[in-house]
Parts: structure tokens; C-alpha cells; sequence
């Protein structure tokens, strides 16, 4: 009694996620080449400048923190409200969207931090944040 074998297909390779990626790629190279083509129609000589300044890099974000007790750091530096008002004055002159981060201790009391948006408003400062930490979950 003869056995019967069963065919083995060989693998077939699938060619057409290849062939959609090289259309793809002929397609864009073409559409990009015909920009170009379009921008060397117009003869258009660019203006040169004597002077060029180099692009300003945006000034970090200025720091003041509240302490609990009611001290006022500008960055490291312990300062009063007056001489706070002054320094913000500086920085929005030097950059007018000069971003301000006010940390306020937990404990401390809100009249300070509220102080201190107020010197913010009177100097034209409107890019604020309030900084805070995300508190931890207990699992238990």
C-alpha cells in the first residue's frame, strides 16, 4: 500500500510591503526635485548685512522662592521685595517674555507668594508658573 506524501510549499517571499516603500520613495524624490526646479525660476538675489548680530539665545527662567518663614531668594540670592521688583524690572528689559517660576513652601503662608505675582503684575511680567511636586502615593 503506497503512502501518501504531502507537498512541501517552499516559502514564498512577499515582495509588496518592499514595492510600497521604493514607490513611495520614487514619488517623494520626484515631488522634491520639481520644488527645487521651481525655486531656481526666480533670480533672486539675497540681501547681505554688514552688521549681523548673532540669534540670542532665550533667558532661563527666573527662580524665586518663598521660604517658610517669609525670605525671599532670587535664585540663590536672599532678597528684599523692593530689590526683587528691581531685578524683574532688569530681566523684562532685557527680554520681554521673561518667564518667572515662584516656588512657595508648603507650610508658608500664601500672602508671600502673593506678593510676589503682584510685584510680577506691576513690573509686566506675564509668563508665570507656580512650581509644586507631585505628591507620592501611599500604597499601603
Amino acid at each position: 500500500m503506497p503512502l501518501k506524501t504531502e507537498e512541501v510549499e517552499e516559502p514564498v517571499l512577499n515582495l509588496t510591503p518592499m514595492i510600497d516603500i521604493v514607490l513611495l520613495l520614487i514619488i517623494f524624490f520626484m515631488v522634491g526635485t520639481k520644488f527645487s526646479d521651481a525655486e531656481r525660476q526666480f533670480e533672486i538675489e539675497l540681501p547681505t548685512v554688514s552688521d549681523a548680530l548673532p540669534l540670542t539665545e532665550l533667558p532661563d527662567e527666573v527662580v524665586v522662592s518663598v521660604a517658610k518663614t517669609g525670605e525671599l531668594f532670587l535664585g540663590d540670592t536672599l532678597v528684599t521685595i523692593v530689590e526683587l521688583e528691581e531685578q524683574l524690572k532688569v530681566a523684562k528689559s532685557r527680554y520681554a517674555d521673561q518667564g518667572v517660576v515662584v516656588r512657595g513652601d508648603a507650610t508658608g503662608s500664601y500672602q508671600n507668594v502673593m506678593d510676589i505675582l503682584a510685584v510680577c503684575h506691576r513690573v509686566g511680567i506675564t509668563n508665570l508658573s507656580l512650581a509644586n511636586r507631585v505628591a507620592e502615593e501611599d500604597n499601603s
